[in-house]
C-alpha cells in the first residue's frame, strides 16, 4: 500500500475555524464525492485520509482569504508595521516609538501616540517590496510573524498625514 502525503502550503485551520466553516467543509467533501456516511467510515478506518482532506480544505480556505487581503497590521509595544498589499507589491508604514514607557497595544499607549505622533519620540519609515514567487505565501508569512488582517484604517490614516 502506498500513501501519498501532500505537504500543506499554509497551516491547518483550528477546530473552532473548522466548526465555523462546517457548511463549506460539507460542500468541499461533496466535491470530493465523499458522503457523510463515507466520512464517518474514513474517520474510523483511515484517519490519515481524514488528515489529508482537512489539510487540503485548510489550504483552499487560506488561499481564498489571502487572495482578498489588502491590509495587515503588526503592532508590538514600541513598533507598528502597517502593510498595504497591492497587486504587484506590498507597501509598508513602519512606526517606532522611542519612549520605553509606552505600549502601543494599550489604549493609553495608543492615545499617547496619537497626541505625540509628530514629536521627536516617533520615527517613521516607508518602504515597498515586490512579492516573491508566491504573493499569497508572502502574505501568509507576515501573518505567521504576528500580523493581523484589517480594513486598513490605520494605514489609510498614515497615508493621509504623510502626504
Amino acid at each position: 500500500m502506498v500513501f501519498y502525503f501532500c505537504r500543506m502550503k499554509y497551516m491547518r485551520l483550528t477546530q473552532q475555524q473548522l466548526e465555523e466553516l462546517h457548511p463549506e467543509f460539507i460542500n468541499f467533501l461533496a466535491t470530493q464525492s465523499i458522503t457523510a456516511e463515507e466520512w464517518k467510515t474514513l474517520k474510523k478506518e483511515k484517519p490519515e485520509v481524514v488528515e489529508e482532506e482537512l489539510d487540503v480544505f485548510s489550504d483552499l480556505v487560506w488561499e481564498g482569504v489571502l487572495s482578498k487581503v489588502e491590509y495587515l497590521e503588526n503592532i508590538s509595544e514600541l513598533h507598528m508595521h502597517l502593510f498595504h498589499l497591492k497587486e504587484k507589491e506590498m507597501k509598508l508604514f513602519s512606526v517606532k516609538v522611542m519612549n520605553p514607557n509606552i505600549d502601543l497595544r494599550t489604549n493609553e499607549g495608543f492615545g499617547w501616540f496619537k497626541r505625540n505622533f509628530q514629536s521627536d519620540f516617533v520615527e517613521y519609515l516607508t518602504a515597498s517590496k515586490a512579492y516573491g514567487e508566491d504573493k499569497n505565501l508572502d502574505k501568509f508569512d507576515l501573518i505567521q510573524q504576528g500580523a493581523v488582517i484589517t480594513k486598513g484604517d490605520l494605514y489609510k490614516w498614515f497615508d493621509r498625514i504623510i502626504d
